[in-house]
């Protein structure tokens, strides 16, 4: 390899180290969530250790070097073991010092981000499957709540929340880089976090573990709200999908039910399947597929007619509907917020 291709070859690998640290909305740097701060605080910090021990171990070269050329008149047997002892005693201090730091930095890391300040009044019961995310808030936990949805989580500043994870399928990882680290969803066990948002703003989530094909499509938009907006959106994903009002729509009802009811469910509906995710308020999530398109009624039909040609893998057949019918469909679904 050339000394071109090899410095080409290296500016690539940076730019993808970098890329992977600092990615837009999904950085774990820029934290907004309590627990993914104290992370954020201690990854800063390690760093700043890692970087202050190279420093010194610089220096320590530096005046090794120098010492050796100030004393040419002793013997070099000597020098070299005196210098050797010296450095030994050096370099054990330094790493118990060093050692200690990180070790107590990090264990009062772990106990900030695996102890939320106060009992969580929220759960959410997420699960994981190929390839998408099925989000449970639970009424037991909080009364008045117990809906659930689909590749989005929402969730109310400074109001503590509890996670219980569940796989349906393969290992997933659930992660939130901004809100908090992540955690391993294994299947026939449930994990436990929490997480708690410091200041309204969006997100990404995403699955942090790899677990098949269309791993990279399984991600979903994170909203930090006030408790008053939680609340409100809360409210709205309680009640059942209002009926279509437009007779195309209506006819998309009908269709869609006896089409899709069996894999999928809308609240007040006759499409009860458990087995893709819950439509009740489909129209009002910005992703299609677990982020594979923009919701759209052009990647709407796109989706119905061919979702395993869009993303691969996917347990969704190919839909086969007319005209007529897919564009009924489609305005169907789009009534659902």
């Amino acid at each position: 390899m050339s000394i071109r291709a090899l410095t080409h070859l290296r500016v690539a690998l940076g730019a993808c180290v970098l890329g992977a640290a600092c990615n837009g909305t999904t950085s774990y740097l820029d934290a907004t969530g309590t627990p993914g701060h104290e992370e954020a605080v201690l990854g800063t910090w390690l760093t700043g250790v890692a970087c202050a021990v190279v420093v010194l171990v610089c220096i320590a070269i530096l005046a090794a070097v120098a010492r050796h050329r100030d004393a040419p008149t002793e013997p070099a047997e000597r020098r070299e073991i005196r210098s050797g002892l010296s450095w030994i005693y050096v370099g054990i201090s330094a790493t118990i010092v060093v050692l200690l730091a990180t070790f107590a930095g990090t264990m009062v890391t772990l106990n900030a981000a695996t102890h939320p300040s106060k009992v969580p009044s929220l759960t959410m019961d997420v699960t994981g499957h190929q390839w998408w995310w099925e989000v449970r808030y639970s009424e037991a936990a909080h009364p008045g709540l117990g809906f659930v949805t689909a590749n989005e989580v929402h969730l109310p500043v400074g109001i503590p929340v509890r996670v219980r994870l569940h796989a349906a399928d393969v290992i997933h990882s659930f992660w939130l880089p901004q809100i908090a680290g992540k955690t391993d969803v294994i299947p026939g066990q449930t994990n436990e976090m929490w997480v708690e948002a410091r200041r309204p703003g969006t997100s990404q989530g995403r699955c942090a573990e790899y677990c098949g094909l269309e791993h990279a499509f399984m991600t979903m938009p994170v909203t930090a709200e006030s408790p008053a907006q939680f609340n409100q959106w809360a409210s709205a994903r309680r009640a059942d999908a209002l009926r279509p009002a437009e007779s195309d729509a209506q006819n998309g009802a009908v269709i869609f039910a006896r089409t899709c009811g069996a894999c999928h469910a809308v609240a007040g509906s006759k499409a009860l399947g458990r087995v893709g995710p819950d439509l009740t308020h489909f129209a009002s999530r910005p992703y299609i597929g677990a982020g594979v398109l923009e919701n759209t009624s052009v990647n709407l039909a796109r989706w119905i007619t061919d979702a395993p040609g869009l993303k691969e893998g996917a347990r969704m057949p190919k839909i086969s509907l007319d005209s007529a019918q897919l564009r009924s469909v489609v305005a169907y679904l789009e009534t659902l917020r």
